[in-house]
């Protein structure tokens, strides 16, 4: 299903504009849909990651509130754990969208914020009107980086994570061995020095500690 959508420039008029907030979860998703803040928002929950469900709440939705299946729609989800395909998938179907960074969102400090679904949407479809509308320091939008570049970082990411592994193995192990009265200056080879390495009356590494210092 493709939701074809003429895109409003930010500060004319959204008479016509379909507003879709999406509250993401692990297992669900609160959908929040309106057409202005006159308007009380429709609030459906769908199981996360249901495409075709989304797409069919926000085909209702238009029709609901008796707008042309062409009519601009504008949405917007934090992003955090889903990424950015989220934000792909739904340009792909025509609607206009935005991610917007979490730490980044206006929050009224005197306030505790509430954590219920029903709230998060309410305010993220408040927030896109007032966004829409052209009101700055809303919050910040997420760049979205082009597919091969977001998998670059792949790679990049492994050896940041394996560098931080080493870090904490190093001493992992220099302390087990210390247990034992041994001690290797370097860990480069390992576990090949395991071999070489007697305990102080000349026997091999207990199995046990073999063990550990494999694993670790």
């Amino acid at each position: 299903m493709t939701i074809a959508a003429t895109y409003n420039e930010p500060g004319n008029t959204t008479e016509a504009t379909l507003f879709v907030a999406c509250a993401l979860r692990e297992k669900t998703w609160k959908l929040g849909f309106t057409t202005g803040h006159g308007q009380k928002p429709r609030e459906r929950t769908v199981t996360a990651r249901h495409q075709e469900r989304v797409l069919d709440d926000i085909a209702q939705a238009t029709r609901r509130v008796g707008r042309a299946e062409t009519a601009p729609v504008v949405g917007c989800y934090e992003a955090g754990r889903e990424g950015f395909w989220l934000h792909r998938f739904v340009q792909a179907h025509g609607i206009s969208n935005h991610g917007v960074d979490a730490s980044a969102i206006e929050v009224n400090r005197r306030r505790r914020r509430a954590k219920s679904d029903g709230l998060d949407v309410r305010t993220l479809l408040s927030m896109l009107m007032r966004s829409h509308h052209g009101e700055r320091h809303v919050w910040q939008v997420v760049k979205v980086p082009a597919v091969e570049a977001e998998d670059q970082r792949h790679r990049h990411r492994d050896v940041e994570t394996r560098t931080q592994e080493r870090a904490s193995t190093t001493p992992r192990i220099q302390g087990l061995l210390s247990r034992q009265g041994l001690r290797v200056t370097s860990l480069t080879t390992w576990p090949e020095p395991l071999e070489a390495l007697r305990l102080w009356d000349g026997s091999p590494v207990p199995p046990g500690l073999r063990r550990r210092g494999l694993r670790v």
